[in-house]
């Protein structure tokens, strides 16, 4: 008979708060043509963007992350000292070690919280919010700050007519904390790593430091094959997220998937059959894709400008690099 006592958490876990940061630099369309041959016509069909925010050297990704969390624990109603846990994911931090997460946790007066970092691409916000709701439950933290951000602008190449016009900056936070009933539904996730080659970096860091190449590693995609998996496949992660939440299309609110490119979120609107009541996040056009930032910066967009309300269900889907995916339903704060 074990003689370890039983963890003493909350029956289940909410999205308390929500913030957001967007650089104060908005690039148009017509600065990433400086450098690509292509059209503002041709960037807004094949992607929906017409802007992005890039971060300035000032507002580095602890700086983005810092803003975007005192938005979302002020939110949530809650002090910074009452944080047990961060998590931060990004593919944007350039140091292995130590995480950014400490770093943030300091800056935002959380204290001593268990901090760290994962990298799980575009699906990041997902699998940062799943873990925070494991921990609550679990009781190793009442409060959780699960944050997603992101500096593209330094992995992209400006010269690449393929990728130079889709990244964007930007942080998006949430604070994860006890509820007596269920507002964060079971997580499908995943990943299919025989396709790990079609969203990657160029060159390897220790490649990079050895070889000294002319152009610092940039991100990388094969856009065809990454549009037809994000379209059909993730449309049926989508459904087994609403499967296992007990929510029909019909009973949802809000669907907020990874603003990765107007073509796939209408795709997936129109592949789940998504009543024409549920509002659609299309942050993707004056935001661009902001990786593991952009499902948190949507959801609180919509909040803010009321397109979304408090206690709205949600279906949220994160996919990227990897290729990885997260699927989960949530009430709104």
């Amino acid at each position: 008979m074990s003689k370890i006592k039983p963890s003493q958490g909350a029956p289940y876990a909410r999205i308390m708060g929500v913030g957001g940061y967007r650089p104060t630099r908005v690039v148009p369309n017509e600065v990433i043509l400086e450098k690509i041959d292509s059209s503002d016509e041709w960037i807004r069909s094949r992607s929906g963007i017409a802007t992005r925010h890039w971060a300035s050297e000032e507002e580095t990704v602890a700086v983005m992350s810092v803003e975007a969390s005192g938005k979302a624990i002020a939110d949530a109603g809650i002090t910074p000292s009452q944080i047990g846990a961060v998590i931060v994911s990004t593919v944007s931090h350039f140091k292995q070690t130590p995480a950014i997460a400490t770093e943030i946790a300091h800056l935002v007066g959380a204290g001593k919280p268990a901090a760290f970092d994962i990298s799980a691409g575009c699906a990041g916000f997902g699998y940062g919010l799943t873990l925070a709701k494991g921990m609550i439950v679990e009781g190793s933290a009442e409060y959780v700050l699960v944050i997603g951000v992101e500096r593209l602008s330094d992995l992209t190449d400006k010269e690449d007519r393929a990728t130079a016009f889709l990244f964007g900056d930007g942080a998006g936070a949430v604070v994860v904390g006890p509820s007596k009933v269920p507002a964060i539904g079971p997580t499908v996730w995943g990943s299919e790593g025989d396709k790990s080659e079609t969203i990657k970096q160029t060159v390897a860091w220790d490649e990079f430091h050895a070889e000294r190449p002319e152009k610092f590693p940039a991100i990388t995609q094969e856009g065809q094959a990454v549009f037809r998996w994000a379209v059909f496949e993730m449309a049926k992660v989508a459904q087994q997220a609403l499967d296992a939440a007990g929510i029909a299309p019909e009973d949802l609110d809000v669907f907020i998937p990874h603003q990765a490119n107007m073509r796939i979120i209408d795709s997936m609107v129109k592949t789940l059959k998504l009543p024409e009541h549920v509002t659609v996040a299309r942050d993707v056009e004056t935001t661009g894709n902001t990786s593991a930032a952009s499902i948190p910066l949507a959801m609180e967009r919509l909040l803010a400008t009321g397109q979304a309300k408090s206690g709205d269900t949600a279906l949220v889907i994160g996919f990227g690099a990897g290729l990885v995916y997260a699927a989960t339903v949530v009430t709104l704060p």
